[in-house]
């Protein structure tokens, strides 16, 4: 009898055991719910508290000094003290210790780039030769032929123009130069003989001090020109070195810059490679489009002072249209720079009417060339504006001297084209050699 009673009793503590835990956490969940929903339901009228009817109490948070409202923190603070800041200045802030960062960033590359730019000049030009020379080698593929003499062809051929053409151009100077320099002699002596007669009446003697001024000059300067000397043969050891490591990095870019891209694309991190693979290959096409198109108005633009130059006969015609070729590479101020090399020998050689009309063509070519060809072909290639255009230029003298001139615009081409693709939210296609991978349904 008394077993089960005893069983029962302790059946019954159990139950009011449990019923008083499941009491405590009901009414723990209902207090928690109520704690979430009492901020978000505002009163429509506060009462005032007196003393027969105390009101509740404030929140620490809302008690403020002098009666001020406490002020919000904006979600880009961390404290109070970034909350009194005005949220200009704060944004200002951040701009401004960012563009800091981002300025010494580009100072120390500069630097390096100063340091080593015997190395990347070199390669900076094997660039845009491999730009240039890459569709005859793909033509060369596309024929069957072995990928290493397929660029050897393209690599001789093209130096071989090259040599030709500056043999031409020698050749050239040398046949000229004793006729050019008595030309010369002649035009300094009609140049004193108007300084004489002119409206000036300089005297003998005075052109004699200026003259021996002028050796005094030369004499002081003597050492000057010594070093100067030093320092052109160390340029030419550079020169050297430099036109062997283009040949080289030319070779190797031609024949295995695909695989070379994709050695560099797969260092880095997994998620960033087929987007930056993208960008690359964009730029290289406008890389590539750049300098065909430049290629092609630098020889209308040679072509066609070269004509004038032959018709009025000034001496060096074929020298002259070279050089203009060569100007042309750098947009805006070689095409002018080199023209006036054409005046000046045609000032020298035929007298004034020739040389202005041989800057009135060098005017009239430049004027087609802004106007029609610009937009025409290399719209097509590269959009870019002149204000870019001249301060690149500008830059790239200031840091490299001519070869810097030859390449700013380039450069300036590939990042634009990099960062826009890099920018843009749409998502790259797929490469032709990606294997992917896809989970079989269950």
């Amino acid at each position: 009898m008394g077993g089960p009673n005893l069983r029962e009793v302790r059946l019954s503590r159990f139950e009011r055991i449990r019923g008083r835990l499941r009491r405590a956490y009901q009414s723990g969940r209902e207090s928690a719910r109520a704690g979430r929903v009492a901020p978000r339901e505002a009163p429509e009228e506060t009462a005032v508290a007196s003393p027969a009817t105390p009101g509740p109490a404030a929140p620490a948070a809302a008690t403020t000094a002098a009666g001020q409202p406490p002020s919000a923190l904006h979600a880009s603070t961390t404290s109070r003290d970034d909350a009194d800041v005005p949220h200009a200045l704060r944004i200002a802030a951040a701009w401004s210790w960012r563009l800091i960062a981002i300025g010494i960033v580009a100072w120390g590359l500069l630097k390096i780039v100063g340091t080593i730019r015997i190395v990347i000049i070199p390669l900076a030009i094997a660039l845009l030769l491999s730009a240039l020379l890459a569709p005859a080698v793909g033509w060369l593929l596309r024929v069957r032929f072995p990928r290493s003499l397929a660029t050897g062809v393209v690599l001789v051929g093209g130096l071989a123009a090259v040599v030709a053409t500056l043999t031409l151009v020698v050749n050239q100077f040398i046949q000229g130069v004793p006729e050019l320099s008595e030309k010369s002699s002649q035009g300094v002596r009609q140049i004193q003989d108007w300084l004489k007669t002119g409206p000036l009446h300089v005297s003998d003697n005075q052109i004699n001090h200026y003259i021996d001024e002028a050796q005094t000059w030369i004499t002081g300067n003597s050492k000057t020109f010594t070093s100067g000397a030093l320092s052109a043969t160390a340029t030419l050891a550079e020169v050297l070195t430099g036109t062997i490591l283009v040949l080289f990095a030319t070779f190797f870019f031609l024949r295995d810059g695909n695989k070379i891209w994709r050695f560099l694309v797969r260092l880095l991190p997994v998620a960033a490679r087929w987007k930056v693979d993208d960008a690359g290959r964009a730029a290289w096409s406008t890389l590539g489009a750049y300098v065909r198109a430049t290629v092609l108005v630098a020889f209308i633009d040679a072509v066609g002072i070269g004509i004038f130059l032959v018709i009025f006969d000034v001496p060096f015609a074929f020298a002259l249209a070279a050089l203009v070729f060569l100007g042309a590479f750098i947009p805006i101020v070689g095409a002018a720079l080199s023209g006036g090399v054409a005046v000046l020998v045609a000032l020298v050689d035929s007298g004034p009417v020739t040389a202005l009309i041989i800057l009135g063509a060098v005017i009239g070519v430049q004027q087609v060339e802004g106007h029609v060809l610009q937009p025409l072909i290399m719209g097509r290639a590269v959009a870019i504006h002149p204000l870019a255009v001249i301060i690149g230029i500008a830059a790239g003298v200031v840091l490299a001297g001519i070869v810097g001139a030859l390449v700013a615009v380039p450069l300036i081409a590939v990042l634009n084209t990099a960062i826009r693709r890099l920018a843009a939210r749409t998502v790259p296609d797929t490469p032709p050699d990606a294997v992917v991978v896809a989970a079989q349904a269950p």
